[in-house]
């Protein structure tokens, strides 16, 4: 397995809170942040109803305002590495945005690269983009923790950005049957737009050491796949896709052990309940309550890619305050393209270690 790899700093900036552990807080109380769109109405004449993150101008669009949302969890996951004398000198960036959709422009992923750069400066020696919506920041957790065991690089960033209140995005939403709305004209088990970013820091356990930095959970196993029967397609998923995800990352479940907190991307949509229903009844037995899950949309909306990154922030903030139900959690994420990704860590390192004892 190599090395073990923590999760050492965080950061978020959602409708919320503009930092993890107050966002964490707001999702804990069951605080929503849903209010009407200042100017955007439905089909059938009402404000579309959104959460928007109140620390940012309302008529900033496109990039600019994915910038706005993405700089202070970036700068707050930094923040531990920076108040450090030995800062490990390969650090990655792994950036999870939106799969190719209405009222996205291709070229956003590199501007907001260019960003990053002109803000934090030689901070990163490598930097990729993940644009597969919901399920891009587990994607990018699964190939940065790859890249750390094989020693090519001391940390990791994963970082998130997403926001559904374009005007061609809504419009397309609705147009899909897929905005929430209480018109006549509109789909009631449709989603409510939301917008956020976040953020970690990984790092093999040796370089958290040196930099006396503790981990606030271990990455114990993660899984990628994909899945054909789409959304928006004419196919009923069974789940297949989910199910591969999954079950990858629990090959890493400790033996006698049973995932405890489970952490989410459902919104509201039938077909995201029925997927992971199929998914939760064939691996029914490595959960404690596969049904008990934590699905944070209804706070702060869908967040598609920042999603992933968040609920590991929700995950080891609940370790950290000591109201997670048990050691080890589990995320995952569904795109509507089609990608699947699952990532399974724990409160300790002692976790970790009873999962590389069963590997041997």
């Amino acid at each position: 397995m190599g090395e073990t790899i923590c999760i050492v700093a965080m950061g978020a900036s959602t409708p919320l809170g503009n930092d993890a552990w107050s966002t964490a807080a707001a999702v804990r109380a069951g605080i929503s942040a849903f209010t009407h769109h200042p100017y955007m109405v439905d089909t059938a004449g009402q404000p579309m109803r959104v959460a928007m993150s109140p620390s940012i101008d309302p008529t900033l669009q496109g990039v600019d305002r994915l910038e706005a949302l993405l700089h202070p969890s970036l700068a707050e996951a930094l923040l531990p590495l920076s108040a450090r004398d030995r800062t490990p000198p390969r650090v990655g960036l792994a950036l999870a945005v939106s799969c190719p959709r209405a009222g996205v422009a291709t070229q956003w992923p590199e501007q907001l690269l260019q960003g990053i750069a002109r803000r934090h400066a030689h901070a990163f020696q490598t930097q990729s983009v993940f644009a597969a919506g919901h399920a891009s920041a587990l994607l990018g957790v699964d190939a940065a923790c790859a890249t750390l065991r094989r020693g090519e690089l001391d940390a990791y960033l994963i970082a998130g950005v997403d926001s559904h209140l374009e005007p061609e995005t809504l419009e397309a939403l609705e147009a899909r049957d897929q905005l929430h709305g209480a018109g006549l004209l509109n789909h009631a088990w449709g989603f409510i737009p939301g917008e956020a970013s976040g953020a970690i820091v990984l790092m093999r356990e040796s370089v958290a050491r040196a930099c006396g930095l503790p981990p606030l959970a271990t990455v114990l196993g993660t899984g990628a796949a994909s899945e054909p029967r789409r959304i928006n397609t004419e196919t009923v998923c069974l789940g297949e896709g989910l199910t591969q995800a999954c079950g990858q990352a629990l090959v890493a479940l400790p033996a006698g052990r049973r995932v405890t907190d489970v952490y989410c991307d459902m919104n509201g949509e039938p077909y995201r309940a029925d997927e992971y229903g199929f998914t939760a009844l064939r691996l029914n037995g490595h959960f404690a309550s596969a049904s008990d899950f934590v699905a944070p949309a209804d706070c702060w909306g869908d967040v598609a890619a920042a999603g992933g990154v968040l609920h590991l922030v929700l995950a080891c903030a609940a370790k950290a305050k000591r109201y997670a139900r048990g050691p080890l959690a589990f995320i995952w994420g569904s795109s509507e393209s089609g990608e699947r990704a699952a990532v399974l860590i724990a409160a300790t390192c002692a976790c970790a270690q009873a999962a590389r004892q069963q590997a041997a």
